[in-house]
C-alpha cells in the first residue's frame, strides 16, 4: 500500500480543480490532485464538453495570478457588452450593458473549455509541486486535527494539511463530510452548441428572453471565416430533449427563431449536448481539515456567468487565507466559510430568481420582467451598480 504526505489534496479534475492545483502549487504548497476520469483536451474527443466560459475580471486576475492566463489569453474573445433582450414584447425591449462604462477592461473574456483544460494541464505539468494522479479518485477520509488522512480508490493513502473537495455537485467529500446539500429543481434542461450567424457579433454576448429560461449567444472566435458564438439554451426538459433530438436542419431553424434573429440564420457548427438545470448549495464549507469549493458547495443556472467565477473567487479566497493562516487550521477555515457562505447564498438566491422570471409565459409577470428591463437601461447609476455587483469585484 502506498502512502504519501502532502500539503494538499483536490479532489476532481474539472476546471475548477485543475485550476486550483496551479493556483496552490504556483505558490509553493505540495499538491496531489486526483480524478478517476481524464480531463478532455480536444475539441473532437469523445465526451468532449462542448460548453464554453466566460471569466469576468477578478477570474482573470486570479489566473494571472495562477500562472495561467497568459497561455490563455491568445484564446479568449474579449466580452465588452452583455445585452438583455425581452422578446416577449413588441417591440422587444433591449439593454445594454457597456464594459467601458465602468472600467478599462472587458466585462470578460470567453473562452472553450477543452481548451482550458488543455492549458491548464501544460501548466500543472510545469509545475514541480503538483502530482495529477488519474483514473483514481477519492475513497474516504478519517481526520485529526493536525492532519487529513485521505485515502483514495486504488489504495493509496495521502496525508495532508487540507482536502479540498472540488468533484462537482454529488461530491464525495461533502458526503464523506456529512454535510447536507439543498437542492432546487426548475424543470429545465440547456441545450449547449456552437452557431455560425452572418452578423458579426461585436465581441456582444446576448441573452434573450422570452419564456421557458433564457437563450445566450456568447461571442466566440470565427469559425472557418464566419462569426460564431456559444449557444446556451435553457428551456423546459421535454422541450430540451425534442430539440436534442431534431436534425440539424430543424435545429437550426428553432434556435434562430428563438434568438429573435438577433444575430440573422443560425447554423450548426458542433454537435449539441443536453444537461439539467438546478440550484444547489451546501449548508456548511468546511469539516475538520476540509473545504468545499465550486459545484461541491454551489451550483445554479447558467446566468450572468456567475457559476465558474464564484467558483474561483472560492479558490482565491482559500489561496490568500492559506498565506495567513496555518494551512487547513480551525481558523483558516472560519475565515473562508464566514467570507464565502454568505455571498454564496445571495448569489444562488439572485441567480434563482433571475430564472424563475425568464421562466414565466404569463403576460402579467413577463410586463413586470420587461419593465424591470427597462428601468435597468434607463437608470444609469443602477445599471452601473449592478455592472459592479454582477464582475463581482473583490
Amino acid at each position: 500500500m502506498e502512502r504519501i504526505e502532502t500539503d494538499i489534496v483536490i479532489s476532481g479534475g474539472g476546471i475548477a480543480g485543475l485550476t486550483a492545483a496551479a493556483a496552490f502549487g504556483t505558490a509553493g504548497f505540495r499538491v496531489v490532485i486526483v480524478d478517476p476520469t481524464p480531463p478532455v483536451t480536444t475539441a473532437d474527443a469523445d465526451g468532449a464538453d462542448l460548453r464554453t466560459t466566460a471569466f469576468l475580471q477578478p477570474a482573470q486576475a486570479f489566473l494571472a495570478q495562477a500562472g495561467l492566463w497568459d497561455t490563455l489569453a491568445p484564446y479568449a474573445t474579449p466580452l465588452n457588452v452583455m445585452r438583455i433582450i425581452d422578446a416577449a414584447q413588441d417591440p422587444a425591449i433591449t439593454t445594454d450593458f457597456i464594459a467601458s462604462e465602468i472600467s478599462d477592461e472587458p466585462f470578460g473574456w470567453n473562452l472553450p473549455n477543452w481548451r482550458l483544460r488543455q492549458k491548464i494541464l501544460e501548466r500543472l505539468n510545469a509545475l514541480d509541486t503538483v502530482q495529477f494522479r488519474q483514473k483514481v479518485g477519492f475513497d474516504s477520509m478519517l481526520t485529526r486535527s493536525h492532519e487529513n488522512r485521505v485515502r483514495l480508490t486504488d489504495g493509496t493513502q495521502i496525508s495532508c494539511q487540507l482536502l479540498i473537495g472540488a468533484d462537482g455537485r454529488n461530491s464525495a467529500v461533502r458526503r464523506a463530510a456529512r454535510i447536507e446539500a439543498t437542492l432546487t429543481r426548475y424543470g429545465q434542461k440547456a441545450v449547449t452548441c456552437a452557431v455560425t450567424h452572418p452578423t458579426p457579433h461585436h465581441n456582444v454576448s446576448t441573452e434573450v428572453h422570452r419564456k421557458g429560461g433564457p437563450f445566450t449567444l456568447v461571442p466566440l472566435p470565427d469559425h472557418n471565416g464566419s462569426p460564431c458564438s456559444a449557444v446556451v439554451w435553457m428551456t423546459a426538459i421535454a422541450e430540451a430533449d425534442r430539440l436534442y433530438g431534431l436534425d440539424d436542419t430543424a435545429f437550426n431553424h428553432a434556435a434562430t427563431d428563438r434568438s429573435a434573429e438577433t444575430l440573422g440564420p443560425l447554423q450548426l457548427v458542433s454537435p449539441r449536448s443536453v444537461w439539467p438545470i438546478i440550484s444547489q448549495i451546501a449548508s456548511q464549507l468546511t469539516a475538520e481539515r476540509t473545504a468545499l469549493v465550486a459545484e461541491a458547495a454551489h451550483v445554479m443556472p447558467p446566468i450572468g456567468a456567475q457559476g465558474l467565477n464564484m467558483s474561483l473567487t472560492d479558490l482565491a479566497t482559500l489561496c490568500d487565507l492559506a498565506q495567513e493562516h496555518p494551512l487547513g487550521s480551525p481558523d483558516m477555515l472560519d475565515h473562508y466559510a464566514k467570507t464565502r457562505h454568505r455571498d454564496m447564498k445571495l448569489r444562488v438566491a439572485g441567480i434563482d430568481a433571475l430564472n424563475r422570471a425568464s421562466q414565466t409565459g404569463r403576460p402579467l409577470l413577463q410586463n413586470l420582467r420587461a419593465s424591470g428591463i427597462k428601468a435597468l437601461g434607463d437608470i444609469t447609476p443602477l445599471r452601473k451598480q449592478l455592472m459592479q455587483l454582477g464582475l463581482g469585484v473583490r
